[in-house]
């Protein structure tokens, strides 16, 4: 062993990589992808609970149960259910695929390069990083709204831009969630800890002023917008899969994340704790203030930005707006911006390090918006609207990454039995292969299937019930495939050294 050869070694439940020159020149390395030094770790589980109160607290999440009962059919109460019981199901892909992460420090690209090869984790990778790219669009220009009512408030004249001014504040907004993530994952972790409490302080507050306006009882009882008599099963499983979907990005890319836990009861302890009663208190807070607001301001309005900016009192307004600005920028800096970034750099690490991978992100998330920016401006008129494309894009993505989620958790889990060589998977051509055939055969499989199944309209259920179609059929292939395939990885080929802690 000399100074050239990189090592991994254990102490006690999580494995340090030291680098070696190895290592450290091969072209699918740089030092902002590289396995978290053991002093790095410092997430505590109200860390990780912290990070999925700020990525919960959102947008998109307050308008859920609206999207359940207006476009999948489903009563409030109906509604509600979906919404904790998808909560429930997601945080099984999400601990699991967070164990890699955590045991050996490493990112969601590099966890990939097991299943898909070096060089192949590529196309899971920026399949990802699209999808993180859209969602940066939609919750930047959610908070280029509230910037732009904000200086409304205190600014009048403002208010005469009207859509300009919402533009201005779109790229406002995003230089300000791109210059958090350059910052690096400790400005991450202290505004998800800093915010946290207080976004939860506002959601309750908000809950109460609602609450007089709105008759529960009646609210509840309200008949679901389904045909009369219809079974509430087939509803029921096409708006669950449209809830995971919600999640199913962040199921993927936890490892991003929970590679800076310090223990695996933290990240599985933080993530129970802060995702499913969070998502589900937030989302029964959107139903009830979009309920309320027909007494509250006169008409029914679904969207808490503009809810809050027809308040005739500009000192509230202006600190709503602040706390709608700094809850989303929790949300979009890890939910929407990290994954992105470190997926571009796994295309070419020695080129792209963290900073271009971030402008590279802002960039993307422009281009995809650019439709909505220069509707905004005036530049051209369409009736389309955002909210009118949620429930598209969660079932239609979810279908995509439910093959990734099983293929990750059958490769650690099953198939590599928890033991990665880590200073391989930063190497061409050596434990790894560079496309691993086992799953792309499990990915494009189920894929296809679905896109058969949606252009067709043969087997509906395949594409209504996506994500838990698609990860089950990955998961199930993958495994054969990997058997038949290639050389499964057994103890015998850990190459970690075990020293105390």
């Amino acid at each position: 062993m000399t100074a050239n050869t990189s090592r991994s070694v254990q102490r006690g439940e999580l494995v340090e990589l030291e680098v070696g020159e190895d290592v450290r020149e091969s072209s699918r390395f740089n030092e902002d992808i590289a396995p978290t030094r053991l002093e790095e770790r410092t997430w505590s589980r109200w860390n990780v609970a912290a990070l999925w109160v700020g990525l919960s607290i959102c947008v998109p999440t307050y308008t859920l149960g609206g999207i359940l009962t207006a476009y999948f059919g489903l009563s409030v109460s109906e509604a509600l259910v979906t919404i904790l019981i998808a909560n429930i199901v997601i945080l099984v892909p999400l601990t699991l695929n967070a164990f890699p992460g955590t045991k050996y420090g490493i990112p969601f690209p590099v966890v990939l390069r097991s299943s898909f090869g070096i060089r192949g984790s590529n196309v899971p990778c920026l399949i990802r990083a699209l999808v993180g790219c859209g969602w940066f669009g939609i919750q930047t220009m959610f908070g280029g709204l509230a910037i732009h009512l904000l200086l409304s408030a205190v600014f009048p004249p403002w208010r005469a831009l009207e859509g300009v001014g919402e533009v201005i504040g779109f790229f406002l907004f995003g230089a300000m969630n791109l210059y958090v993530v350059i910052r690096g994952a400790e400005s991450i972790k202290w505004l998800e800890t800093l915010s946290a409490p207080l976004l939860l302080a506002v959601a309750v507050g908000l809950m109460v002023w609602a609450m007089p306006h709105v008759s529960m009882t009646e609210l509840l009882s309200q008949p679901p917008s389904r045909p009369e008599g219809a079974p509430v099963y087939g509803y029921f499983f096409a708006g669950l899969t449209a809830m995971v979907g919600f999640w199913a990005t962040l199921s993927l890319n936890i490892p991003d994340f929970s590679r800076f836990a310090k223990s695996q009861k933290d990240q599985i302890v933080g993530q129970i704790i802060g995702l499913p009663l969070t998502m589900f208190f937030f989302a029964s807070l959107g139903v009830v203030m979009t309920a309320a607001s027909a007494s509250l301001v006169g008409e029914t309005i679904a969207d808490p930005v503009n809810l809050i900016g027809r308040i005739d009192n500009p000192f509230w307004v202006v600190i709503a707006m602040v706390l709608i600005i700094i809850a989303t920028i929790s949300t979009n800096t890890a939910g929407n911006i990290v994954s992105p970034t470190n997926d571009f750099q796994n295309i070419a690490p020695k080129l792209i390090n963290q900073t271009r991978g971030t402008l590279m992100t802002g960039l993307v998330g422009v281009l995809l918006m650019g439709y909505d920016l220069l509707q905004k401006a005036g530049v051209i008129v369409s009736d389309v609207t955002l909210e009118s494309l949620y429930s598209n894009w969660l079932l239609g993505y979810s279908s995509l990454l439910g093959p990734i989620a099983g293929i990750m958790v059958v490769d650690y889990f099953l198939i590599k039995h928890q033991q990665l060589d880590v200073a391989s998977l930063y190497k061409d051509g050596a434990a790894y292969l560079a496309y691993n055939p086992a799953g792309f055969i499990a990915f494009f499989i189920p894929v296809l299937l679905t896109v058969f199944s949606l252009v067709t309209g043969t087997w509906t259920w395949f594409y209504d019930y996506g994500w838990f179609t698609g990860s089950a059929l990955g998961a199930v292939i993958y495994y054969v495939a990997s058997l038949r395939l290639t050389k499964p990885v057994s103890q015998d080929d850990d190459v970690t050294d075990k020293v105390g802690t």
